[in-house]
């Protein structure tokens, strides 16, 4: 604790007159290209990306079973349990690699961070030269939202993932029993292919409201305090400590240039498509939310490392076509906003 109140009275401190030049940096989000040193953990974590494309396109065709759910509780004959069943199970197949997907990004971002964080350049310094590894952290980042947006608009996913549950414990109760018909048949069970520990850690992740964020900033709290004391993330970082402050400052230090990036005209300009300039505007918002989850104080208290007061401005100066989303999320799935400490001003900005 003692290194991170160095850190944001050293930042406190920087915010004087022209200080903001340290930000200045363009981050290529569009043409940057991973450096032969930088090849290796680019080609794993684009994997892990091309990954995340299919797990968002699924995810916005959910449709769910609801109507095949309501005629089985309605009607307790075989051909309504059996159409229930029949659409159920396919779609918690899906549920089930959207949580498997989570522990891909839970096992990759780590290693990001190693690379990111590292205490041999300042944290601008490595934001110029590894930007390949910038722009994909940062679509990991700008993943995680969309995936909590769409989780949050899709509340199929736990009536399904509930109603499977109750009928795959239902099949095994009467099978262990008397032997009724009540539950899928013989040959049905033969789809049942999450076991119950599965179950309950798929249970557990559906059950919160931004799943894939937790997933993220419980990633990032286990790397600040494992590398602070040197343990090993994996081969390539087996000999690298990072002071735990690197982490908070590397995210606050990218957030804020992002938000300097929106307000230049110039730079934004510098963009051949049009989606990257919203795409920027989530990556800084995905930041405020890590780095709040993951600083014991978070990103509201007047010494943060985030300017949100200006983040919050760069966002209100878009469309609300753009920008409201983004605004409750920074309402609603941050951890420290409603803390005593939080500026007066930053609630009532922030307050709908």
């Amino acid at each position: 604790m003692g290194n991170l109140l160095r850190l944001l009275a050293r930042d406190d401190a920087g915010n004087s007159c022209c200080s903001h030049q340290k930000y200045d940096v363009f981050l290529d989000f569009e043409n940057a290209e991973a450096s032969e040193e930088e090849r290796l953990l680019y080609e794993d974590v684009a994997e892990v990306l091309r990954g995340s494309q299919s797990v968002i396109s699924d995810l916005q065709q959910y449709k769910g079973a609801a109507k095949e759910i309501r005629e089985a509780i309605s009607d307790p004959g075989d051909d309504s349990q059996r159409k229930a069943w029949e659409m159920v199970t396919p779609l918690v197949q899906k549920l089930k690699h959207f949580y498997l997907f989570s522990n891909d990004i839970e096992m990759i971002v780590p290693r990001i961070l190693a690379e990111l964080c590292g205490p041999e350049m300042s944290p601008t310094q490595h934001l110029e030269t590894q930007q390949a590894l910038v722009k994909q952290f940062a679509e990991i980042l700008e993943f995680t939202l969309k995936f909590d947006e769409l989780k949050m608009t899709t509340p199929a996913i736990q009536n399904d993932f509930s109603y499977y549950r109750r009928t795959v414990m239902r099949s095994k109760i009467e099978h262990n029993g008397s032997g009724g018909s009540m539950g899928p048949s013989d040959s049905m069970e033969d789809s049942f292919t999450i076991d119950h520990q599965l179950a309950n850690k798929m249970s557990l992740f559906y059950a919160n409201s931004t799943p894939m964020l937790k997933i993220l900033s419980e990633a990032t709290s286990k790397f600040v305090t494992e590398v602070g004391v040197g343990v090993v993330i994996d081969r390539e970082t087996k000999h690298k400590e990072i002071p735990l402050e690197n982490t908070t400052e590397t995210l606050g230090t990218m957030a804020k240039v992002c938000q300097r990036m929106l307000e230049n005209p110039d730079l934004i300009a510098r963009f051949r498509r049009e989606e990257t300039q919203l795409f920027i505007l989530r990556v800084m918002v995905a930041l405020i939310i890590l780095y709040d989850h993951v600083h014991p104080v978070g990103a509201f208290v007047k010494a943060s490392t985030v300017d949100v007061k200006g983040c919050v401005k760069v966002l209100k100066d878009q469309p609300a076509s753009s920008s409201e989303n983004l605004l409750n999320a920074l309402r609603y799935t941050t951890k420290h906003l409603n803390d005593d400490n939080t500026p007066k001003h930053i609630k009532s900005l922030l307050a709908l």
